[in-house]
């Protein structure tokens, strides 16, 4: 009898679904580190849609790298200024926000930089001479990118002419990913590209916290924010770099001068929508507090955190600071 009992019993355990738990995991793609943190009440349904995050990653990755030959973006950069390319639905209408975004911020944000910033390596701590950038910044210029809504191309109107979305395709991976957890009924997850955070719901009753990096001090932070439902992005001379001379040669090129941004270094970004947050901190980097600040204070929806070259942390009209 104590035998059956205790078969019933092994028997009952194994049809029992396993605990509701958290779920996650990171890797390194899109040149960064992707992490992927989910409540599911299943464990296998909770680990699947782990996996799924990674797959889209790659997916959009294999579309929009320009260090992949074969990517449709790798493409454009080839022959728009020989002929038309078509992009595709989901890469033509991305890079149209990039321009509607490029117009908002006067030309700040301007995906047309690698037309200078592919003669920069971080990694083998090269970068252009003046003459290379002078030649270039004639190319810099997102009014250089035509589209054409109808056939779904893309042109450009220059030889020379190269497009990256590196300022705003993490942004859009973290945004696809959350959709997709929030179709699969997930109510509480955070996906994380660098430095793009899309936050899905709260922390279970408790607001997610949010960490801004000390921009000069490795594994500090500046401050620690508060948030739910929310996209956060911070863009920072830190990220990808070298230093000479005293110089900080680093990946968040200004479209004026084809040389790093000066002034800021890190910017922080949050509003609903994380396509719009890494887009917008990239331009607020760029812009400088004074003018980065004018520019959020005309968008109801999102805010700023500002670290200037000297430590100094300024704060948008609806933020209140520490």
């Amino acid at each position: 009898m104590i035998r059956a009992v205790s078969v019933i019993g092994a028997m009952l355990a194994f049809s029992m679904p396993a605990a509701a738990d958290w779920f996650a995991d990171s890797r390194p793609m899109m040149g960064t580190e992707i992490s992927v943190r989910l409540w599911h009440s299943d464990a296998e349904q909770g680990q699947a849609l782990v996996e799924q995050v990674f797959d889209e990653v790659a997916r959009i990755d294999r579309l929009m790298s320009t260090y992949k030959e074969d990517s449709r973006i790798s493409e454009i950069n080839r022959d728009a200024a020989h002929r038309p390319v078509v992009a595709g639905d989901e890469l033509f209408r991305l890079i149209q926000r990039s321009l509607d975004i490029s117009t908002l911020t006067r030309g700040a944000f301007d995906i047309t930089y690698d037309s200078v910033g592919q003669h920069y390596d971080f990694r083998e701590r090269r970068r252009p001479d003046a003459a290379t950038v002078e030649s270039g910044l004639d190319l810099i210029d997102y009014r250089l990118v035509n589209l054409d809504a109808a056939q779904g191309t893309v042109d450009f109107g220059a030889e020379g002419v190269r497009i990256n979305l590196g300022g705003i395709a993490k942004g859009y991976a973290v945004e696809r990913c959350v959709d997709l957890l929030r179709v699969a009924g997930v109510h509480h997850a955070v996906v994380t590209a660098g430095g793009d955070s899309r936050l899905l719901g709260d922390r279970r009753g408790q607001p997610w916290m949010v960490g801004i990096r000390d921009p000069r001090k490795d594994g500090e932070v500046a401050m620690t924010l508060p948030l739910q439902d929310e996209a956060i992005s911070t863009s920072g001379d830190y990220e990808r770099y070298f230093d000479e001379d005293g110089v900080r040669y680093h990946h968040i090129l200004s479209p004026s001068t084809g040389n790093p941004a000066s002034g800021v270094h890190s910017a922080t970004v949050i509003g609903p929508d994380a396509v719009i947050t890494d887009a917008l901190s990239t331009s607020v980097f760029i812009m400088g507090v004074d003018m980065g600040l004018r520019l959020i204070a005309t968008l109801p929806d999102y805010e700023s955190i500002v670290i200037n070259d000297k430590g100094e942390i300024y704060f948008s009209d609806g933020l209140t600071p520490p």
